[in-house]
């Protein structure tokens, strides 16, 4: 298994059940990133306008208050850079186009795969660097 250094990223986790956020967080814990958690939608987009370091979003389509899709739609007006990746129980091809067009740029189905779910943040993380770069 790959070992991912992401000390100096930040990642939002909208996820509003907590043993799924301790699943993810025991996932990306070697990696050393910073995680932030939000519960809703609505909570998510305060956290994005708070944070300006954060590099990556995961978020979870099934929320209280604001879906995923809409907390998408209201990030994506702040920021059209930001990766943001869709992670749902909801698995059939029109749910990926509905996050896809909502502005995810990534989409992923719960149960989440750890590899998976490393190398997909990986990809965002490494593109990013790469357009900061140049």
């Amino acid at each position: 298994m790959m070992n991912y250094d992401w000390d100096s990223k930040t990642i939002l986790i909208a996820e509003d059940e907590e043993n799924n956020y301790i699943f993810i967080e025991a996932i990306l814990e070697s990696t050393k990133a910073k995680l932030l958690w939000a519960k809703t939608g609505v909570d998510a987009i305060k956290q994005f306008e708070q944070n300006d370091d954060i590099c990556l979003i995961l978020m979870d389509m099934k929320m209280p208050d604001m879906d995923g899709i809409e907390a998408t739609k209201k990030i994506r007006e702040i920021s059209q850079s930001i990766p943001i990746i869709a992670q749902t129980a909801y698995a059939l091809s029109e749910d990926r186009s509905k996050c896809i067009n909502a502005g995810c740029n990534d989409y992923m189905t719960k149960p989440i795969s750890h590899k998976l779910l490393l190398s997909t943040i990986d990809k965002y993380l490494a593109s990013s660097e790469m357009l900061a770069s140049s």
